[in-house]
């Protein structure tokens, strides 16, 4: 199978927009990382669609969604191979902190990570190798904070990599939920590499419950209009983790939070921030 692969480089908070916004537009994926400096600050955006797609409607309907003047993008054309290659081109073995390594399924551990907790991960389609900032803030949020039997729900799991990491760190029952059916796919496939168990579902499909612990790697715009559900989905005491959020946007994700959580920003990271909380 063909893809699209289109690629736009804005300021950031026009980034975070425009992705949401290509999401809903119907790109398969889109994927941030920041190109330039805290003195002129730019995300690129790589965003996957059909090879069928209408490149110039998909970023023109995005950018009226988002209410931007449409930018400039450049298009590539991706057969199935050309995809896999440039994946794995760009994501080789990483080591997130002296006891974690997320490493390809493409790679050989490095004898470096032989005492450490390795997680063998293929994306796929999905959102989440370990490499970009946000990721890595919860990695290291999930590295002090899993207790032994958690009960874990990853929000927007994209390739299961933040709940792979919690069962490997000793977390009970795991609940997987994203909206892309292809992410899911990826999510089920990198746990059963791992041999680890977790539910992946898309979210109207999640079972009745509350979870002891809560992380969500999306966006801010996203994580606050879904703060009620995620209170809800909290046990008293419980503790929560948000990411995909812009140093600038964190105040606002952790005040929309306030309400049921002692919130908190905690690290950042290359402009990225996390913010925790505890359920009250």
């Amino acid at each position: 199978m063909a893809w699209l692969s289109i690629t736009l480089e804005l300021d950031p908070p026009q980034a975070e927009a425009l992705s949401e916004a290509l999401i809903e537009a119907g790109a398969q994926s889109v994927a941030l990382d920041p190109v330039g400096d805290r003195a002129a600050p730019c995300t690129r955006l790589t965003v996957l669609a059909a090879a069928n797609a209408d490149p110039a409607a998909l970023v023109s309907e995005a950018a009226r969604t988002a209410a931007l003047a449409t930018p400039n993008y450049r298009v590539a054309r991706l057969d199935d191979q050309d995809w896999v290659r440039r994946s794995q081109a760009q994501f080789g073995p990483l080591q997130v902190s002296d006891t974690l390594w997320i490493v390809p399924s493409w790679h050989q551990p490095p004898a470096a990570a032989a005492a450490a907790t390795v997680v063998r991960l293929d994306p796929g389609l999905a959102f989440g190798t370990g490499s970009h900032a946000s990721t890595r803030l919860v990695l290291r949020f999930l590295e002090r904070s899993v207790r032994a039997g958690d009960r874990v729900l990853d929000y927007g799991c994209g390739s299961g990599i933040l709940a792979i990491v919690a069962a490997k760190l000793g977390a009970g029952e795991i609940a997987a939920v994203d909206i892309d059916p292809q992410a899911l796919e990826a999510a089920a496939s990198n746990a059963r590499q791992n041999g680890v168990a977790l539910q992946a579902s898309a979210p109207d499909a999640l079972a009745p419950g509350a979870y002891d612990l809560i992380v969500a790697n999306i966006l801010a715009g996203p994580l606050i209009a879904l703060a009620p559900l995620l209170a809800a989905r909290t046990r008293r005491g419980g503790r929560i983790a948000l990411s995909g959020i812009l140093d600038e946007q964190a105040g606002g994700v952790a005040a929309a939070y306030a309400r049921d959580f002692e919130t908190r920003v905690g690290a950042s990271e290359e402009g990225w921030a996390l913010v925790e909380g505890m359920r009250r």
